[in-house]
C-alpha cells in the first residue's frame, strides 16, 4: 500500500481521503471529496512489497561475477573430491572422462560430457587436469585444445611437478597460461576439512593481461576461503621437499600394509597413528605410487636411504646381540667393547660417515 501523509497543518482542511469500511471490498471504496487548498500532497515512503529480494540478487550478481567456468578432465576420485567444493561455492563446472560419470556428475551438480570437443566449444575458463601421473602425457596428446580460447588457464594437480611442467609446455599452445598446483592432501586427509592443509603452486606461464592475472588469483581463492595454507615455490623445490615427505610416506604406509598392521585392545597413540598412516595410503593406487617413484628424480635416493637406514638398524641390533654371545663364552675378557659401539647415522646423501668421522667419534 501507498499511504498518503498529508503535510497540510490540521486547521488547513479540506484534504483528500479514501475510507475503506471493514466488510467492504477494497475494490469500491467509498471516496469522499475535499476540494484542497493547494497541492499538498505528497508521498513520503514506501511500503510496497519488491518484485524481489534485491539484496539477494546483488548477492547472487556478485558470486557470478567471482565465479568461473571450470573444466575438470577426469572425473575419478581426485575429481569429484575437487568438484564438492567448487560446486559449493558456485561456480560453473563441467566434466569429462573416459568412464561414464553422468548421474554422479548430476548429482554434484557438474554437467557431464562424453566428448573432450563437445567440452572444449563451451569454452572453460579453466581447465583442471586431474588425470593419473602415467596417463597425464598420452591424454595431453588427443586432447582439441584448438576449440579452447586462446587465452584459456590450464591447471595440473599432478603429485609430479617438475614432470607435469615439462609435458604441459611441451604440449600446450603458446598463448594458454599455465599454473601448476599440487593440493597436499586428498579424499581422505581433506574429507573432513581442508583448514591448514597445504597448496603448493608454481605459475609457470601467466599472460599479462588484468583479467587473466585476476582469473589465476580466483582460481587460488577457491583454496585460500577454504583456509588452506598456500605455498608458493618452484615445481624443482617442490620435488625436493616431496620425496622427502610424500614418497616416505606412501612407501611406509605400503611397507606396513604389506607387514599386515592389525590394531589391537590395547593400542598405544603411536600405533593408532601407523594405523592411520596405512589407512591413508592405502586407498591410493599402486599407479600413484609408482608415478611418484617414477617421474620424481629424487624418489630413488630417498627409497636408497630408506634401504640402508633399515640395514644399519639390522646391524645395531645384531651388534649388540654378538656382544651378548661373547660375554657368555668369554666372560669379561671382551669387556668394553660394548662402549665402543656407535650408533651410525646416514648422511644428508645417504652415505655411511667416513673412516675420519669415526675416528673422530671414538678418540
Amino acid at each position: 500500500m501507498l499511504p498518503l501523509i498529508s503535510t497540510v497543518p490540521q486547521t488547513l482542511s479540506p484534504s483528500l481521503s479514501f475510507h475503506f469500511h471493514p466488510f467492504q471490498s477494497s475494490s469500491t471504496p467509498s471516496l469522499s471529496l475535499h476540494i484542497p487548498l493547494k497541492n499538498t500532497l505528497r508521498i513520503r515512503s514506501i511500503d510496497a512489497a519488491q518484485p524481489y529480494d534485491y539484496e539477494s540478487h546483488l548477492r547472487t550478481q556478485h558470486l557470478k561475477s567471482q565465479s568461473l567456468k571450470i573444466a575438470i578432465l577426469g572425473f575419478g576420485n581426485f575429481g569429484q573430491f575437487l568438484s564438492k567444493t567448487l560446486s559449493r561455492q558456485g561456480h560453473t563446472l563441467l566434466a569429462y572422462s573416459r568412464t561414464d560419470y553422468t548421474d554422479i556428475a548430476k548429482s554434484l551438480g557438474v554437467t557431464f560430457y562424453s566428448n573432450p570437443h563437445d567440452l572444449f566449444e563451451s569454452h572453460p575458463e579453466v581447465v583442471i587436469l586431474c588425470t593419473s601421473i602415467l596417463s597425464t602425457e598420452k591424454v595431453l596428446q588427443t586432447l582439441p585444445f584448438q576449440r579452447l580460447k586462446r587465452s584459456t588457464l590450464i591447471v595440473d594437480v599432478l603429485s609430479v611437478k617438475e614432470f607435469a611442467k615439462n609435458i604441459l609446455l611441451k604440449y600446450l599452445p603458446v598463448e594458454f597460461d599455465i599454473l601448476c598446483t599440487h593440493p597436499m592432501f586428498g579424499p581422505e586427509s581433506g574429507k573432513i576439512s581442508w583448514f591448514g592443509l597445504p597448496f603448493v603452486y608454481d605459475k609457470v606461464r601467466i599472460g599479462n593481461e588484468e583479467d587473466r592475472i585476476i582469473r589465476v588469483a580466483r582460481f587460488l581463492d577457491v583454496f585460500a576461503k577454504e583456509g588452506c595454507r598456500m605455498v608458493e615455490m618452484t615445481c624443482a623445490e617442490h620435488d625436493r621437499h616431496a620425496a622427502g615427505s610424500q614418497f616416505v610416506t606412501h612407501t611406509m604406509g605400503r611397507v606396513l600394509e604389506r607387514f599386515g598392521l592389525d590394531s589391537s585392545p590395547i593400542n598405544t597413540k603411536g600405533y593408532d597413528t601407523l594405523l592411520d598412516l596405512v589407512e591413508n595410503t592405502a586407498g591410493d593406487s599402486f599407479e600413484l605410487y609408482y608415478g611418484l617413484f617414477m617421474y620424481n628424480k629424487n624418489a630413488m635416493e630417498q627409497l636408497e636411504r630408506l634401504d640402508m637406514a633399515f640395514e644399519a638398524i639390522k646391524k645395531e641390533l645384531f651388534g649388540k646381540l654378538h656382544h651378548v654371545y661373547r660375554k657368555q663364552l668369554f666372560g669379561n675378557a671382551d669387556e668394553g667393547a660394548e662402549e665402543r659401539l656407535q650408533v651410525q647415522k646416514l648422511l644428508h646423501n645417504g652415505a655411511p660417515p667416513s673412516d675420519d668421522v669415526v675416528k673422530q667419534e671414538t678418540s
